[in-house]
């Protein structure tokens, strides 16, 4: 359970990302918008641990930071300023779904019923919460969202998969910077010069770089190290949760009985799903033997 608390920072942040890139970022500069998110975080984490990428990682961390990081972050961008927010949040609430699927052949992790059923639980309190009126929608949004669906899951599981004895903070400072790397150059020749941004625009970059993206990728890649891909992807269903209760709290939306339902069977789908705790081990003279140990034991006998 600590583990899944840590990870849970993730979506809470993201969450309130949807309000505060709505709110305060410009909104015609997709590609330097991901790039001043994950750039900035990406040096933070490196001056944090200061440890260059070894062997393999160069290009691990090339190919990551440009799923993870760079396509998701711009694809991301893209579907918020094509689609409503609640059509996108109900797409990416398709992604532990696709992840528990993705870590099957990727990681040897196969689904369980029960995480199966979690899952489809969340994304139909999902449904309930968001998709409560009839609302314009576009293919490219459509498109655009659910391509940052399975660029992200595809992502994170790669990350899963290739993590294994690296640490969690410079592998993150690797993707983030790589990403970063990578959307700077076509920024400045798709869009132009850098905008010009306000104290409050500086401000909410903060929020994104440091607490949404930094912190939030360290929570999030450290849940993967420790936990199954379906049970993070299941936690993730926190993050239309979050961006609910704030539009609640912060922007004055009124929480419908319809929404207040789907609040809760999102919710007991991420409780539901959670990893089950396994008890102590027996003492060893009340401990059924293994059927190895048994066959061992009798041929030590005869």
């Amino acid at each position: 359970m600590r583990w899944v608390a840590v990870t849970a920072v993730a979506p809470v942040a993201w969450g309130a990302n949807y309000y505060v890139t709505h709110e305060f970022l410009p909104a015609d500069r997709p590609l330097y918008g991901a790039a001043l998110r994950a750039l900035p975080a990406g040096l933070v984490l490196l001056a944090l641990r200061r440890q260059r990428p070894r062997g393999a990682w160069w290009w691990r961390s090339a190919v990551l930071g440009l799923l993870n990081m760079s396509v998701f972050f711009v694809l991301v961008y893209t579907a918020s300023q094509l689609l409503p927010t609640s059509v996108a949040s109900t797409v990416m609430a398709v992604s532990p779904l696709t992840m528990m699927l993705m870590a099957w052949p990727l990681v040897s992790e196969r689904p369980r019923p029960a995480q199966l059923a979690c899952a489809v639980l969340g994304l139909g309190g999902v449904c309930l919460m968001l998709l409560t009126g009839v609302e314009g929608t576009s293919l490219p949004g459509v498109l655009a969202s659910a391509a940052a669906m399975l660029v992200s899951a595809f992502g994170h599981v790669l990350t899963k998969r290739w993590s294994a004895g690296t640490d969690v903070l410079a592998s993150t400072a690797w993707q983030l910077t790589a990403g970063g790397l990578f959307l700077l150059p076509v920024a400045a020749a798709v869009e132009g010069p850098p905008p010009a941004l306000s104290a409050p625009a500086l401000l909410a970059f903060g929020y994104v770089s440091l607490v949404a993206t930094a912190l939030a990728f360290v929570a999030w890649f450290t849940g993967l190290r420790h936990l199954s891909a379906g049970t993070v992807g299941l936690i993730g269903l926190l993050n239309p949760v979050t961006g609910v209760l704030l539009g609640t709290a912060v922007a004055g939306e009124v929480l419908t009985g319809r929404q207040l339902c789907g609040l809760v069977l999102a919710l007991a789908g991420v409780v539901l799903g959670r990893p089950r705790r396994e008890g102590p081990p027996l003492p060893e003279e009340n401990r059924r033997p293994s059927r190895r140990e048994s066959e061992r034991h009798g041929r030590l006998l005869s």
